[in-house]
């Protein structure tokens, strides 16, 4: 019993050491891949816009005095010449009824002066009295015609400070608010005026560009000069602050003379029409701006992951082993990332599983088609 034991056991190791090791193989994953190709894109850029009215006036008293009564409601539409305050006007009254007091006086002491300057003349034609008289009744006369043209010219002043006591609309528009109520001392020097009056049928919307912006902007338009340039412009779509689109295309028709030396940017101007008024001055919303781009790589959202704030994809080599790249995205088109670096024309990437991937990694790729060609050449 004991001998066949050991005969079994030198069979198990002579079993042992000339048998194979087992190959223990891992199946590589099927991952997806397609080529990565060039095509034509439009992107579409927001700019914050402030609105104001083609016409913006403010309205300020020319006199001091009391606000005596505003003529019109807040808000209100009014007519170019319309009144809309009136300031009270009795000093203003008395100053005028003085000045023309005045202008009468100096007109009897042109008259008396005249008649002295007739009767001297006859009298020294015959030699009655010498010529001396005359002369000096002569200059007597150049007073009086002096203190009448001052006197005019004062009641023309109060004539004007009076008509000031109404105060009337420049120009047509919409009025807005009054912060001087009735009885409130107004003055031409008052920190605040009276009220402003918007015309607003049609509206200037302004924007800024980045000085980057504003180079790629310019760039994609032909002609030699910025106005030339401009003339080439698509319309301009404004965004209103609910996120709807305004039903009515404008027109950049303005570009700053230079840019802000603090914000590095630069102001433009689009004007749109406004018929219905639904647009006032003070309204914000946005510009949206296209920009072609003829020759772009697109990467599907999709084969993008994004870590600490960097978007990455994983390309594949000629060994089907990947590598993590990040790529510059310059836009959004649909489901798809606009590149400029990170990836090259006719390289492929994994589309989708890149979650589960890492550094080196064999795969076998399965070839998705034409979806990022198809993709690129929307």
């Amino acid at each position: 019993m004991k001998k066949t034991l050991m005969l079994s056991v030198s069979t198990l190791l002579l079993y042992s050491c000339t048998s194979k090791p087992t190959q223990i193989t891992t199946a590589l994953q099927r991952l997806p891949v397609a080529e990565i190709r060039s095509g034509m894109a439009t992107t579409y850029q927001d700019y914050p816009a402030t609105i104001e009215g083609a016409i913006n006036v403010e309205i300020r008293p020319q006199i001091e005095g009391i606000l005596s009564a505003t003529l019109v409601d807040e808000g209100a539409y009014v007519i170019k010449g319309q009144p809309i305050f009136k300031i009270d006007d009795r000093p203003f009254r008395e100053r005028y009824n003085d000045a023309r007091a005045v202008q009468q006086a100096a007109e009897g002491a042109l008259m008396t002066a005249e008649l002295e300057v007739e009767k001297l003349t006859s009298l020294v034609e015959n030699k009655v009295v010498s010529d001396f008289q005359l002369k000096t009744a002569k200059a007597a006369l150049l007073v009086a015609k002096g203190n009448l043209a001052q006197a005019k010219a004062q009641v023309a002043n109060a004539a004007i400070n009076l008509g000031y006591t109404i105060i009337k609309a420049p120009v047509s528009g919409y009025i807005g608010r009054f912060p001087k109520k009735q009885g409130s001392l107004v003055a031409s020097n008052d920190p605040e005026a009276l009220t402003r009056i918007s015309n607003v049928q049609n509206v200037r919307v302004y924007f800024s560009l980045g000085e980057n912006d504003f180079v790629n902007f310019k760039s994609q338009y032909p002609g030699n000069s910025l106005t030339e340039k401009m003339s080439q412009l698509p319309p301009a779509t404004l965004i209103l602050a609910d996120q709807s689109n305004y039903n009515i295309k404008g027109k950049i028709d303005m570009v700053d003379g230079q840019f802000n030396e603090t914000t590095g940017a630069i102001t433009l101007r689009a004007t749109f029409p406004n018929p219905s008024a639904l647009l006032r001055s003070g309204n914000t919303g946005k510009i949206r701006l296209s920009l072609y781009h003829p020759h772009v790589l697109k990467v599907p959202m999709e084969a993008t992951i994004e870590m600490q704030d960097k978007v990455f994809v994983y390309a594949v080599d000629e060994s089907n082993k990947v590598a993590r790249s990040q790529i510059t995205i310059i836009g959004k088109s649909g489901d798809n990332y606009l590149v400029s670096q990170g990836v090259r024309k006719g390289q492929h990437i994994v589309l989708s599983g890149i979650d589960r991937l890492q550094e080196g990694t064999i795969i076998q790729p399965v070839n998705a088609g034409n979806k990022v060609a198809e993709i690129t050449n929307n």
